[in-house]
């Protein structure tokens, strides 16, 4: 961790090992050269309002790309089209190259400012920082040990095991479709702010505590339910999160440059009572990665709303790499999951003038009688739309 870039581990992630100097410089040229994006992906990113959110526009960067690059698409090229190793690697070089900039147009589309092109002569973070600071300055160059201090945040970030947005990848990509729309979708299941919005709801909980002595009523609001201990337990660490820990780290190199976030006190303060607490010790709720990341994003000078894009950026590796392994399994078949249907069993279709007000319920799953269907909430026009119809001659 203390000596590898973000590109080389990128690579041990999605083939399996490490490489040597030559091999790192071909696979970070190969990266850095596809980091510029269509002229096409801009427009759509431009056509955007000036407020959509910034996970939004990645989204929809990334389904335009699928558009821009038909030659790779199975629905176009045919379904082996992805047996090409070549097609393969090309695809990842270009969804990792293309996903920072996507971020960095995400990111300026509400500042009002120009990402600047990509610079293909600087590192993965450092390229990332200098789209979003040089204000197109060719002789700009960002702060190394920031830049250093977010491609550990980034390498954290590459993948974790199957996770919702992993799985919706595989399980897009077991249709057959372009790797794009598969990444896409599972960028989309990141957006949920119960997957990749969990460490701005870290910020959230800290701001709302404000001060390390409202600690022990808050901890008290937990216990009886009152409030919610966000940024503690993970679904496979059942102690200490291992990212936490340097992360807690990397937050200290950036409060020395950015100055310290007041912040910390409490999380640092939240963090040994809850470890010294047996209500939480014993079920196993210890600080995970999300529990300092949104406070070295914030001292980084990022907006909340753009978490999630930092998480989106590095877990494209690990999407890329699910993607590849799935392509590479003789068993892969595309994924339809059982269902326990519990719905109405048997009932009868009644002509519109014998059906009742309240329609028939029916016999249910169970062999009980269903209850009565539910009626849809119908949406009230809008004053906008009323004073369209009030005028004459309205089509």
């Amino acid at each position: 961790m203390a000596e590898a870039s973000y590109l080389e581990s990128a690579f041990l992630v999605l083939y399996g090992n490490l490489l040597s100097r030559p091999e790192l410089t071909a696979f970070s040229e190969s990266v850095m050269m596809h980091a510029g994006v269509p002229r096409a992906v801009e427009d759509v990113i431009h056509a955007m309002p000036h407020d959509a959110h910034p996970m939004a526009i990645i989204l929809t960067g990334l389904c335009a790309l699928s558009g821009c690059h038909p030659e790779q698409n199975p629905a176009l090229a045919g379904q082996n089209v992805y047996k090409s190793r070549a097609v393969q690697d090309q695809q990842i070089a270009r969804l990792i190259g293309k996903i920072s900039t996507l971020a960095a147009l995400a990111y300026h589309k509400s500042t009002g400012r120009t990402a600047a092109r990509p610079n293909q002569r600087m590192g993965f973070a450092e390229n990332f920082l200098y789209m979003l600071d040089s204000n197109g300055s060719p002789s700009y160059k960002p702060n190394p040990r920031l830049a250093r201090a977010l491609e550990i945040m980034f390498i954290l970030h590459q993948e974790h095991e199957m996770n919702c947005s992993t799985a919706a990848a595989r399980h897009l990509a077991s249709s057959g479709v372009d790797v794009y729309t598969a990444v896409a979708g599972a960028v989309g299941a990141l957006y949920g702010p119960l997957h990749g919005g969990a460490n701005e709801a870290v910020l959230r909980m800290l701001e709302r505590i404000g001060s390390v002595e409202n600690i022990p009523a808050f901890m008290a609001g937990v216990k009886a339910k009152r409030e919610k201990l966000f940024g503690f337990g993970h679904r496979v660490y059942k102690n200490f999160d291992p990212r936490a820990k340097i992360i807690r780290g990397v937050a200290e190199d950036v409060f020395k440059i950015a100055g310290r976030d007041p912040l910390i006190e409490v999380a640092i303060a939240l963090q040994d009572a809850a470890l010294s607490d047996e209500y939480f010790v014993s079920r196993k709720l210890y600080p995970n990665v999300d529990f300092y990341s949104g406070l070295v994003y914030r001292a980084m000078g990022f907006p909340p709303a753009f978490f999630t894009v930092l998480f989106a950026i590095p877990r494209i590796v690990g999407y890329c790499a699910h993607w590849r392994e799935s392509l590479a399994d003789p068993d892969t078949k595309i994924l339809r999951p059982q269902q326990d249907y519990r719905g109405v069993w048997l009932r009868h279709f009644a002509p519109m003038n014998q059906r009742s007000q309240a329609a028939p319920a029916g016999i249910a799953f169970t062999g009980k009688p269903a209850q009565t269907a539910e009626k849809p909430v119908i949406a009230r026009p809008g004053n906008a739309y009323r004073r369209r119809v009030a005028g004459d001659n309205w089509m």
